[in-house]
């Protein structure tokens, strides 16, 4: 089978990978947590998983039904590191809400007339609607991490956006939107782990690029990129949520319950929400290289 990128990820792995990340990947059972400064050593079983789930995503209906009754209107904000699980996070949160007032938003790399526009400016055009929830897969944090590490922006640039962001969010609480911000955070051999298993299989190798390819080189790059954005964009009217997402199962409860509750819905069942999991899940102070 043809690996995309020439098995450009394999030969990382075998060739440049640090040591220790080799040898925890090659020695981990599946169910293994990598990272020794997680707090938990496997991931959560499936049937715990699974039943917690099921209670949440019913409370995710009566939310959902709440927004569409009420006009709110919610965004809710998924950046990470590469392969952190914001996909799926979003996949278990909408998979039984309507389609039509819960859009999902991934924009693709800026055109020539968007280059020319005020930063924020194509992000605004999917600003939620009354009743409406808009899932920002990766949103204008680009520039505060991606564009920095590649380089596709000036200094000077990513300075003016950092003037800039804390503003433009007070402005989203000043309209009454209700702003959630995720960062998901994986460990580095987690991460390597994950990016494996995409190029080896199939029908997850479209998922793979060009910046995850490169992105293994730029580790400490992105740590620095990552720290600098969180503690400058940290506001009481948008504050960050990070969630250590080694263990796929536990982020995504958690990421959930974070979203529950912090909105005011209707018939809110707090004995199904569940407390939050603070181990994995709070301020940027719990964020881990």
């Amino acid at each position: 089978m043809e690996l995309p990128f020439d098995g450009a990820i394999s030969a990382y792995y075998k060739s440049d990978a640090p040591e220790d990340i080799r040898n925890a990947i090659r020695r981990a059972d599946k169910n293994d947590i990598l990272d020794l400064d997680f707090p938990y050593s496997e991931r959560l079983n499936r049937k715990s998983y699974e039943s917690d789930l099921a209670k949440l995503q019913i409370e995710l209906v009566k939310m959902h039904h709440w927004v569409k009754q009420s006009g709110a209107r919610v965004s809710l904000v998924f950046e990470g590191r590469d392969a952190a699980g914001k996909g799926g996070t979003i996949k278990r949160i909408r998979e039984n809400l309507n389609p039509r007032g819960a859009r999902v938003v991934a924009l693709s790399k800026p055109t020539e007339t968007e280059q020319s526009q005020w930063y924020f400016q194509r992000y605004i055009d999917h600003l939620p609607a009354g009743g409406e929830i808009t899932f920002y897969d990766r949103s204008w944090y680009n520039r505060g991490v991606v564009e920095k590490v590649f380089g596709f922006c000036t200094e000077e640039q990513r300075a003016h956006f950092f003037n800039q962001v804390p503003d433009f969010e007070r402005m989203l609480a000043d309209e009454g939107i209700y702003q959630i911000k995720f960062w998901l955070n994986v460990g580095r051999a987690e991460q390597l782990r994950r990016f494996l298993r995409r190029e080896s299989d199939p029908l997850k190798q479209w998922k793979l690029s060009w910046i995850d390819v490169e992105g293994l080189k730029k580790w400490d790059a992105y740590s620095e990129a990552i720290q600098q954005t969180l503690s400058r964009t940290h506001t009481p009217e948008a504050p960050w949520t990070v969630i250590r997402s080694d263990d796929k199962r536990r982020a995504r409860l958690a990421a959930i319950r974070t979203i529950l509750h912090a909105l005011p819905y209707d018939h809110k069942d707090t004995r199904a929400l569940g407390e939050i999991d603070t181990t994995i899940c709070g301020g940027p102070d719990i964020w881990h290289v």
